[in-house]
């Protein structure tokens, strides 16, 4: 929902914090790969109830994921970066709820796989979006510089990311906070849906 503004207030840190890596030969896929791999390990870390630890890893998986963009502006941006990026990053996303079911399960599994199902359905309209704007040139003014066409909604990255961080601070309270955050990932389907129809319906 905040996604641009915050894009143009980090993007400035997030370019100087990229400059020494693209001197040490750092690419943008390199990055994007460290990245999701710290993430994926706050899943061990979630199962073990070591939520501090988890925390820390999804954070630095979501820097990464900052981080890989402003090498590759910096360098060269590629359609395959900007495939490996999208991908691992929706992989990420469902490993944490996945982690909290696993840990739970009696408590947590009906929540978790809400969550995990609102994640496919804001991720399946946006994707398939993505792919008839390209085919049809359309422009998108609020993220110009990325690799793919992005519709924005209730709950985008920073929402996630918020969400995400609020599982390992108050992981008592990880059947409310999925609960509602599915509630807002499927308004954000819904419209993403409605809207994506009404303009690929005008373009016939």
């Amino acid at each position: 929902m905040i996604d641009p503004l915050l894009n143009k207030i980090i993007r400035p840190p997030l370019a100087l914090a990229a400059k020494p890596l693209v001197r040490l030969g750092i690419t943008a896929n390199q990055v994007t790969v460290c990245g999701f791999v710290l993430g994926m390990m706050a899943v061990p870390a979630i199962i073990a109830e070591h939520f501090d630890l988890a925390l820390i890893l999804i954070l630095l998986n979501r820097l990464s994921d900052g981080l890989d963009g402003a090498v590759a502006r910096q360098t060269q941006t590629t359609d395959a970066g900007g495939f490996l990026d999208i991908s691992l990053d929706f992989i990420f996303y469902s490993a944490i709820p996945f982690a909290f079911i696993v840990s739970h399960p009696e408590q947590n599994a009906i929540a978790g796989s809400l969550l995990m199902l609102s994640f496919t359905a804001t991720g399946s309209c946006f994707l398939a979006f993505a792919i008839m704007a390209s085919k049809h040139n359309i422009d998108n003014p609020q993220y110009p510089n990325k690799s793919m066409h992005y519709m924005g909604g209730l709950a985008e990255g920073f929402e996630t990311i918020v969400v995400l961080c609020l599982f390992c601070l108050f992981p008592e309270n990880f059947i409310p906070i999925a609960l509602v955050y599915t509630a807002a990932c499927m308004i954000t389907a819904a419209v993403r849906i409605m809207t994506g129809y009404q303009t690929l319906n005008r373009l016939n």
